[in-house]
């Protein structure tokens, strides 16, 4: 069967302004994020077929997203504005601000797939069966997969944190 990407869109366009909401924090960009994936969707339709339309497009916008991020992070558009987003951030709790450079050294030297994992599993709560359904692979390679993410965060945050004390 055929996909309706009109009906997608009048039926799952809030979930997925939702995720873009989540990932991004910022309303203009996750409106542009939930239209790109629909632009992602419509490019795809002739090829896709009408099964779990909802993870389908759960799974395109967190990549979307993602995409973002990573672009975002490698070419910021406006030099002024990431200078006043690091001195907000100076604000918050060392802990926190430690934790957020942490994870974001971390996931910035992961595959996509395995992001795509840790937020299907760590931010939407979908079960290891669930995220392996989603991406294509076993629950088991699935654990190995994050099992490997959570043993590289751990090392990662007891460098961070030798570092912090030794200054």
């Amino acid at each position: 069967m055929a996909v309706d990407v009109d009906a997608y869109y009048r039926d799952l366009a809030p979930m997925v302004l939702r995720r873009c909401r989540r990932l991004l924090r910022d309303e203009e960009r996750a409106v542009d994020a939930m239209h790109d994936t629909f632009v992602n969707l419509l490019r795809a339709e002739d090829r896709l077929r009408d099964e779990a339309p909802a993870s389908l497009l759960l799974r395109i916008a967190t990549r979307v997203c993602l995409n973002l991020l990573r672009t975002e992070r490698r070419r910021p558009e406006d030099r002024d504005e990431a200078a006043l987003l690091a001195i907000a951030a100076a604000d918050e709790p060392e802990a926190r601000s430690l934790s957020r450079l942490v994870v974001g050294r971390l996931l910035g030297r992961e595959q996509e797939s395995t992001r795509v994992m840790a937020v299907l599993h760590y931010v939407d709560g979908l079960t290891l069966e669930e995220v392996g359904r989603e991406v294509g692979l076993t629950a088991a390679a699935v654990r190995k997969r994050l099992g490997g993410l959570r043993r590289r965060a751990a090392e990662q945050a007891g460098a961070a944190s030798e570092t912090e004390v030794q200054r």
